[in-house]
C-alpha cells in the first residue's frame, strides 16, 4: 500500500510543478477527494448506500468535490484544485487529471430507465477548467478537452475539443505535444486552432495570388504573339 501511495505521489508531482515533497500533495483536497471516494465506493458496492453518500457528503464538505460514490475510477486519478463534479456512472481510466470546475455530467434519460448515463473517459486524459463532458459518451485515449468546452458527442483518440458544443481542432498529439500539457492545451501560437486558421488563409490567398499573376501573364502574352504577324505583313506590302 506504502508503495502504491508513493506511485500515486509521484504522479501527482510530475503533473503540477508547484509541490516541493510528497507530504505537500498529502494536503491536496483532489487526494483527499480520492481517498474518500475509495472508501465511499467500497461501501457502494456492499450496497450500504446511506454510508456511501455519507463518506460522499464528507468529503464535499472538506474538499468541495463531489464525486457519486458510485463512480469508477482508475489509477493515478488526479484533481487540480476542486470544485469538481463527477457523476454516478462515470467511468475514469488511469492517469487522468481534471481541473477546477469540470464536470463529467449525465443526462436525462427519456424512458425512465437510468442506465449509463454519464461518460467513460478513457486513459490519460485532461479535462480543462471548467468543460463539461456530459452523457454517456466516450472520450477516446490520450484526448484533452479544452477550457470551458461543452461535449456531447464521443471524442477520437488524441483530438484536442475546444468551444461549444466542442468540435476538434487542428492540435494532433505527436511527439512534441504527446507528454503532459497542463489544462489539456500547448500554450504556444503553433498550437493556436485561431492562428492555424489563419495560416491556412494566408497559404490559400498566396496560392490564389500566384494563380492570378499566372493567368494575367498568359493574357498579356496573347495579343504580343497575334499583333507580330501583322507588323510583318505590313512591311511586305510596303
Amino acid at each position: 500500500m506504502l508503495e502504491e501511495l508513493t506511485r500515486y505521489l509521484d504522479s501527482v508531482v510530475a503533473r503540477d510543478p508547484s509541490p516541493r515533497s510528497r507530504w505537500e500533495v498529502l494536503l491536496y483536497p483532489g487526494v483527499w477527494a480520492l481517498g474518500l471516494h475509495r472508501v465511499a465506493h467500497w461501501l457502494f458496492e456492499a450496497e450500504l448506500y446511506f454510508m456511501a453518500r455519507l463518506v460522499n457528503h464528507i468529503s464535499r464538505f472538506l474538499t468541495a468535490i463531489d464525486i457519486h460514490p458510485g463512480a469508477k475510477i482508475g489509477r493515478n486519478f488526479f484533481i487540480d484544485h476542486g470544485f469538481v463534479v463527477i457523476g454516478e456512472t462515470s467511468i475514469i481510466g488511469d492517469n487522468v487529471t481534471m481541473y477546477q470546475g469540470s464536470t463529467l455530467g449525465g443526462t436525462n434519460p427519456t424512458n425512465g430507465v437510468g442506465g449509463k448515463r454519464h461518460p467513460t473517459i478513457g486513459d490519460d486524459v485532461i479535462i480543462s477548467l471548467g468543460a463539461a463532458v456530459l452523457g454517456p459518451l466516450m472520450v477516446g485515449k490520450g484526448s484533452r478537452i479544452g477550457a470551458n468546452a461543452v461535449v456531447n458527442k464521443d471524442v477520437p483518440e488524441g483530438a484536442t475539443m475546444v468551444g461549444i458544443p466542442a468540435k476538434s481542432t487542428l492540435v494532433e498529439v505527436k511527439s512534441e505535444t504527446q507528454n503532459f500539457v497542463p489544462y489539456g492545451t500547448p500554450c504556444s501560437e503553433r498550437f493556436d486552432p485561431a492562428t492555424q486558421k489563419l495560416e491556412l488563409l494566408q497559404c490559400e490567398m498566396l496560392a490564389m495570388q500566384g494563380r492570378l499573376a499566372q493567368l494575367l501573364e498568359e493574357r498579356d502574352a496573347k495579343p504580343a504573339k497575334v499583333a507580330s504577324p501583322r507588323k510583318r505583313s505590313g512591311t511586305k506590302q510596303a
